[in-house]
């Protein structure tokens, strides 16, 4: 009778023993479904969150964008200014040139109508050089035969 009691009390710590394990296994599943819950709720979260930042950084590069089109336009305006200004300048010259070679031209023209005037005043004088000469000689040829026609 003394180990009955001794041995109720193995049985109730056997009986303890086998509840244990279904009430450990029940928490454990009830913080396994905790966990889980929370776990997908972790994931809405970061599901929403990685489409708020998705959403910003499109703004955020649109923004980008349009500012770096709008600087490459800031960029390009006073590129496009000298460059008209030096298009307006290079045309100036070459109207300048233009008529630099114009003037030349007459120049040349003046100077060519000159030469041949000069060149056709030279070839006259020639020629009423070597009449000149002719006649000449003729005179000194007549005066000389009208020498020797003259008694000494």
């Amino acid at each position: 009778a003394a180990s009955r009691p001794g041995h109720g009390a193995l049985a109730d710590r056997a009986d303890a023993s086998r509840l244990r394990p279904h009430v450990l296994l029940s928490q454990e599943n009830t913080q396994i479904r905790d966990l889980r819950q929370e776990n997908r709720a972790l994931w809405i979260s970061l599901e929403e969150h990685q489409d708020a930042l998705e959403l910003i950084m499109s703004k955020y590069r649109k923004q980008m964008l349009q500012l770096m089109q709008g600087r490459k336009g800031e960029d390009a305006e006073p590129v496009l200014k000298v460059h008209q200004a030096n298009s307006v300048e290079i045309e100036s010259q070459i109207d300048r040139i233009c008529e630099m070679g114009e003037v030349m031209r007459k120049a040349i023209q003046v100077d060519d109508d000159q030469f041949f005037k000069v060149q056709e005043k030279l070839a006259q004088l020639e020629l009423e050089n070597k009449e000149l000469r002719e006649l000449l000689s003729i005179s000194k040829e007549s005066f000389e035969v009208g020498r020797e026609d003259l008694p000494n």
